[in-house]
């Protein structure tokens, strides 16, 4: 099991814990635990999935629209191939 420390909680989050933990009969450990359970169980599916960078980036501005990139011909060098004997 995991120990976490939550540093500079707000007086009155911890007192609203403290009393939700009372109505369900719980210690403010025990309630903190379910309502982080909870969260992390009702969380949607596709913030679990992870994709790559670029398919990323490909889908926030897939709406924008592509740019077009005209390639140029090939040219090729008359310059000798080099020799390495």
């Amino acid at each position: 099991m995991a120990t976490l420390t939550i540093r500079n909680l707000d007086e009155k989050v911890k007192r609203k814990l403290q009393v939700r933990a009372a109505i369900n009969g719980r210690s403010m450990e025990a309630e903190a635990r379910e309502v982080l359970l909870g969260l992390v169980e009702d969380a949607p599916a596709t913030v679990a999935q992870e994709e790559d960078l670029g398919t990323a980036i490909h889908k926030r501005f897939a709406a924008l629209g592509g740019v077009e990139l005209e390639i140029p011909p090939r040219q090729f060098s008359t310059r000798p191939v080099p020799t390495f004997d």
